[in-house]
């Protein structure tokens, strides 16, 4: 006898359809035999299987039993086709009969005790199951099913174990729905620890921060050791606007497909914020792996990812870093596919300015002799700092102000108001363009929306002469610029701006050349 149910696999963040078929034959001895390109945690489940069917108080079929994950050129790689191959035997064998079978697709692991275990990627198999209009719903474990439910134009019904599903799929119980719940979810999750308000001193480097928040430009701090870098990046995401539940679904997407959901969180509500340590691989930090898995810029899609102690990465690793961050995507090629993870970040990186870290404090003196410091600073590559919009030192911060009981510090509500305002414009500029930021601009579209006055071109020309500039770099000051006069609210770049903007660059000059 034949049985068929539908269920989904994981291929790298996106969820591909499997259709499940199982027959049973008579033969004389029993055997099971698992086809269409199975990994080994797909081979064992099996074994799982057998026990968990004879667990549940079902009988284990003593035939030929042939199941077929289709369609067969897909790899499956995970174990959530316990529960359908489950169900699938008990068909196959008569046991049952699903009258529901047809409009609800299956995931889940099982024990061997027959409850269901989550599934990792709940939430991009749900959104593939909504896409199928043959389809009334998604069975998933209990545990999953939160993360699935958040897609709201898909029933989520979720189960406890083999028994309780097979009971639903015959009809002699009902389980409802699980409730979306995602206005809860941002009400529970979205707030911050921190505060720019915990910050004391650095007025510039708020300032600096508070312009690349707006347009979302990319940052290096140089600063001796507890200067306060860490500090500032830690606060960034408090000043970005809230994510909306369209980003928020995609930046949980790859939290969930490699299992990394915070507990009793099933949606991201905050935007990331990535902080890998400088030992970290090429595929650590980009993606890799067999089969492809997203790295740490894709896990920082929307937020922020932090290097701290940039000259300490491995060159290697960063340069890899260079491309998806004009792209603001990844693609992981392989001898027989590739694997596109989404990775639009917003790059914030520190460094000391020498290897001791005293070159620019005054208050200690530094050791390190030119070529120590040439060699250290050598290890960011121009090409990556000049993708690098903004360059600000962060100076150690004087007693006087670390003790000063000022209330007057700006917080980070006050500074995300500015952000807000200054992205309302942006918002307005690019309506129907895939462009949403300053920082995203192509170079018509910097030509177009920053026209310079006579003398403002003066300046901006003694700028690039004098710090040797390259294109890319002059197209990012005037981004900047622009950035400033939409957080000022004029419609012009005024030579003030400018000048701003060209500040930022200085440490082209002091330090890399």
């Amino acid at each position: 006898m034949l049985a068929r149910l539908k269920t989904f696999t994981l291929l790298g963040i996106e969820a591909m359809p499997v259709d499940v078929e199982v027959d049973i034959s008579p033969a004389a001895m029993p055997k099971t035999i698992l086809v269409g390109l199975p990994e080994a945690a797909v081979k064992e489940s099996t074994h799982r299987v057998e026990r968990a069917i004879v667990n549940s108080g079902f009988i284990r079929p003593q035939d030929r039993v042939v199941i077929n994950l289709a369609p067969g050129d897909l790899p499956k790689q995970a174990p959530s086709f316990d529960l359908p191959v489950a169900l699938g035997v008990l068909a196959g064998s008569g046991q049952l009969v699903l009258d529901r079978l047809e409009d609800y697709a299956v995931v889940g692991e099982l024990a061997l005790e027959g409850i269901t275990r989550p599934v990792k990627g709940a939430l991009s198999i749900a959104i593939e199951a909504a896409k199928d209009k043959s389809l009334k719903g998604l069975v998933v474990p209990t545990e999953s099913a939160a993360e699935a439910a958040v897609v709201e134009d898909l029933e989520v019904i979720a189960v406890d174990s083999l028994s309780q599903c097979v009971a639903f799929f015959a009809g002699e119980i009902d389980v409802p729905p699980v409730p979306s719940g995602v206005e809860e979810i941002f009400e529970a999750f979205s707030e911050y620890e921190v505060d720019f308000a915990d910050v004391r001193g650095q007025e510039s480097a708020k300032r600096a921060m508070t312009i690349a928040a707006a347009g979302r430009h990319n940052l290096l701090m140089i600063g001796p050791p507890g200067s306060g870098k860490t500090m500032l990046a830690k606060r960034m995401p408090t000043i970005l606007p809230p994510l909306v539940p369209a980003e928020s679904i995609e930046t949980t997407r790859i939290y969930s497909a490699v299992g990394q959901l915070p507990s009793k969180q099933p949606l991201l509500a905050r935007r990331p914020f990535r902080s890998p340590h400088h030992t970290i691989s090429d595929a650590g930090l980009v993606g890799g792996g067999s089969p492809p898995a997203p790295g740490e810029i894709s896990k920082a899609h929307n937020g922020i990812l932090f290097l701290d102690e940039l000259p300490e990465f491995n060159r290697k690793t960063l340069e890899v870093m260079r491309q998806p961050l004009e792209d603001g995507v990844v693609t992981i090629s392989r001898a027989l596919r590739s694997t596109t993870f989404p990775a639009d970040f917003m790059l914030i990186a520190a460094a000391n300015p020498c290897p001791c870290g005293y070159r620019s404090d005054p208050r200690r003196s530094c050791n390190c002799t030119p070529p120590q410091i040439e060699r250290y600073m050598g290890k960011i590559s121009g090409p990556l700092l000049d993708r690098v919009d903004i360059h600000i030192e962060v100076p150690a911060v004087p007693f006087e102000e670390l003790t000063a009981r000022d209330a007057s510090s700006e917080t980070s509500a006050m500074m995300r108001e500015s952000v807000m305002r200054a992205r309302d414009v942006q918002a307005e500029r690019f309506e129907g363009s895939p462009i949403r930021y300053n920082a995203q601009m192509s170079s018509r579209q910097t030509r177009q929306h920053c026209e310079l006055s006579a003398a403002s071109k003066t300046l901006l020309k003694a700028g690039v002469e004098s710090l040797g500039l390259s294109a890319r770099a002059h197209d990012k000051i005037l981004r900047v610029a622009r950035t400033i006069a939409d957080l000022a609210g004029e419609p012009a770049i005024s030579e003030e701006h400018l000048a701003e903007a060209i500040g930022y660059r200085n440490l082209d000059a002091d330090l890399w050349v």
